[in-house]
Parts: C-alpha cells; sequence; structure tokens
C-alpha cells in the first residue's frame, strides 16, 4: 500500500516564503498547497517532479499545461540553449521568430499571420485590442466562468485591486446557450467588438463542458452577422485536442487564435494567430514588452511544435487520457465510488460524486498527491506524450490506497 510520504523541507521553505512573498505561493499555485503536501520541486523530468524532500511525483498538472512534451525534453532544450549562446534578449530581433511565425501559420488552419508575447493574457488582452482596432467598438462578449488571465477585465467583478468599471464593457452569457449570445448582441446592437471564448469550457470547481451540437456554427453565424470578431482561447487546451486547433475539431472558424502554455514544452512563450482580414489591424495595435523578443524561447517554441507534428502529440495525450480516465474510473468503482470524467481526454477533470460531495473529493486528491500523484480537486489536468502505462498503473494503485486511508 502506498504511503503518506513526509514533505518536511517543503513546509520549512514555504514558511519561509511567508515571511518575503506574500501569501508564500501566489497566483494559480497558492491554492495548491495543501496540508502536508509538496509546495517546492528540486527537478523534473519526463511526467514527473521530484520535490525539495526528495519524493518523486507522476504529474498530472503539467505545470498547469505548458509540460506537453515531457520536461526537459532534449530536443526542445538542445534548441534552447543554441540559440541562447548565440543570444536570446538583444537589440534586433532574431531569425527565429520568423521561423516560429511561419510554422504555426503553417501548422495552425486558418492562421496567416503571428505575434509572440510570454503568457496567455498577453495573447487575450492583445486578441481583443485588435477587435476593437478592427471594429471601432467598445463591448468584449465572454462566457461565464470563462478564465482568460488575471488582467483586470477578465477578472470576476469584486475581485480585490478591480474595480466596478473594470468590466464595465464586459458582457458575460452562459455556455452552450446560443440564443443568449444572439440576445446580447440584439441588445447591444453596433457595439460589441469580439466574443471570446475557450473552445470547449474548463471552469475551476465544475464539470467541464464540450459544445453542444450546433453550438459553434450558431455563435460564428450570429457574429458574423454582426460584424463581431470571433476569437478562441486555446492558451490552455492548444495543441492537446487538435493540432490544426480546436476550431478544426469543432467546426467553425475563429478570425483570432490565442496559444500559450503548451506552444514553448515549458519556456515563456505565447502566440497570437490570426486572419489577413485582421492583419493590419494587428499592425496598427500597439504590443511590445522588454521580454517578447526573447530568442531561446522562441528556438524553444520552433522545436515543440516540430515535435508535436511528428509525433501526431494530440492523439497520442488523447489516447494516454482515455486510459487514464477508464482506469481511474475503475478504480473507484471499486470502492464504491463513482469518479465523473468530463472534458477532453488530454484534459480531464475528474470528479468522485456522491456522498461526501466536494470536500471528500478534496480529501481523495489530497491522499493521491501525498502518496505521489500529483492531481488538483479543482482544476483540469493535462496528459503530456511522456505519460506511460506504467504511470497509469502507478497512479491507479496511488488511487486505491487514497480510497482505502479514507474508507
Amino acid at each position: 500500500m502506498s504511503e503518506p510520504m513526509q514533505t518536511s523541507k517543503s513546509r520549512e521553505l514555504y514558511e519561509r516564503a511567508q515571511a518575503v512573498i506574500p501569501k508564500g505561493v501566489y497566483g494559480h499555485y497558492g491554492p495548491a498547497v495543501i496540508d502536508d503536501g509538496p509546495v517546492f520541486f528540486s527537478s523534473a523530468e519526463g511526467a514527473r517532479f521530484t520535490d525539495v524532500d526528495g519524493n518523486s511525483y507522476i504529474d498530472w498538472m503539467c505545470a498547469y499545461g505548458p509540460n506537453i512534451l515531457g520536461y526537459n525534453h532534449p530536443g526542445v532544450e538542445e534548441a534552447a540553449e543554441k540559440q541562447a549562446a548565440d543570444g536570446s534578449t538583444v537589440s534586433l530581433a532574431a531569425p527565429v521568430m520568423v521561423e516560429l511565425a511561419e510554422e504555426l501559420v503553417d501548422l495552425v488552419d486558418g492562421a496567416d499571420w503571428a505575434l509572440f508575447g510570454k503568457n496567455g493574457a498577453d495573447a487575450t488582452g492583445l486578441a481583443v485590442m485588435i477587435a476593437r482596432a478592427a471594429t471601432g467598438r467598445r463591448y468584449i462578449l465572454k462566457i461565464q466562468g470563462g478564465y482568460h488571465g488575471s488582467a483586470p477585465w477578465m477578472q470576476a467583478p469584486g475581485n480585490k485591486g478591480t474595480i466596478a468599471e473594470d468590466q464595465a464593457f464586459v458582457i458575460e452569457v452562459p455556455w452552450n446557450d446560443a440564443q443568449a449570445v444572439q440576445t446580447a448582441i440584439d441588445a447591444h446592437p453596433g457595439d460589441i467588438a469580439c466574443f471570446i471564448s475557450s473552445p470547449y469550457h474548463h471552469p475551476v470547481f465544475a464539470d467541464n463542458e464540450l459544445p453542444a451540437e450546433g453550438y459553434w456554427a450558431a455563435v460564428e453565424g450570429a457574429c458574423r452577422a454582426a460584424g463581431i470578431v470571433v476569437i478562441v482561447d486555446e492558451v490552455r487546451s492548444g495543441f492537446r485536442i487538435d493540432l490544426a486547433g480546436a476550431h478544426v475539431a469543432y467546426g467553425f472558424t475563429p478570425d483570432l487564435m490565442c496559444f500559450g502554455k503548451a506552444i514553448g514544452n515549458g519556456h515563456p512563450v505565447a502566440a497570437l494567430a490570426g486572419s489577413d482580414e485582421l492583419k493590419g489591424a494587428a499592425g496598427e495595435t500597439f504590443f511590445t514588452g522588454t521580454q517578447f523578443f526573447n530568442a531561446a524561447p522562441m528556438a524553444a517554441a520552433l522545436a515543440t511544435l516540430r515535435e508535436l507534428r511528428s509525433t501526431d502529440a494530440a492523439a497520442a495525450a488523447t489516447e494516454t487520457g482515455i486510459r487514464l480516465g477508464e482506469a481511474l474510473t475503475d478504480v473507484a468503482a471499486a470502492h464504491g465510488h463513482e469518479l465523473r470524467v468530463s472534458g477532453v481526454p488530454a484534459m480531464p477533470y475528474l470528479r468522485v460524486v456522491g456522498e461526501g460531495g466536494s470536500k471528500f473529493h478534496a480529501r481523495w486528491i489530497s491522499e493521491c498527491i501525498r502518496r505521489g500523484a500529483y492531481l488538483l480537486s479543482y482544476h483540469n489536468n493535462f496528459v503530456c506524450t511522456a505519460h506511460t502505462d506504467d504511470d497509469i498503473k502507478r497512479t491507479c494503485d496511488i488511487a486505491d490506497a487514497a480510497f482505502t486511508a479514507l474508507a
């Protein structure tokens, strides 16, 4: 039986951190800090990381998505190191930027150009700016519970540090409700610049939902009729559903496509790709950052995209995700529990349903983490191409021990 691991060094470092860093660990990593769980890592390789106490974990969070080929992928790291040796942040742009744009445009269906930043919010924020520049309109139409980064307009109303005016031109509608989209359009004639959404709904603390039959076709049709720019946010899902873009899988054509996380396999780079119709507006929209032209992360991204293509990574991650979901469902059933798996297989959201509700589910996940399977209870998980059948088997053994511990 898998026994809980000791994490005393992590706890000591966490206490030190709280003295000099607000909350010790902030942002999206903060909520993942659990009692007697790992907080800091010492190394990572493939689909696993080792914490500062020397414990090894099968990582089903993949750094919240960036790890798609495995940590320290040799081809990606070699490309980044070679470019870094020649120069990364220099007073001129590097040729690799052009190569990366060409590769992304060739890979993603409907992409005619690309711009690069560092985080997903760079891409989503720029997408909205371009939509406003192209249309001369004010309003942003988005999905309730949809997350597009931490800029004030993207945050939930009432979040600390934001004011009501930050969301003054943001309209929210329920997911999978094409009529609500049309109603919002009718209520703001000629003043909605864009509709922004992930290709499917992956909120936190809730089952993930795929698009209903005909949903995207109806939304695209309504936006086209009203001159509204369609933005798909693939910062989280990029290259895990379809290498050519999730819009290919779901049958619609966006104007702007946002990528981040997996595009550099952990190196800091994000991208916005778009159609020729918006190329002029993109060129006229001011967008820059001190580190936006880092050449080493671009070289890593170029190597990542080529490796994703040569290995058909989206299909591989999907197949592994299917096996993981089925295996864990069987483990739960053997203990008399129902495990619900939602979303796409390469980004599964897991939830133990029934007696005990979310609290029991969180306790089960905590027990899994403490035994060496790093999952989260409130967020979708991720699959990378480095995950193996042995990882699935070991995760199931841990899940079994976790259920036994809670019996």
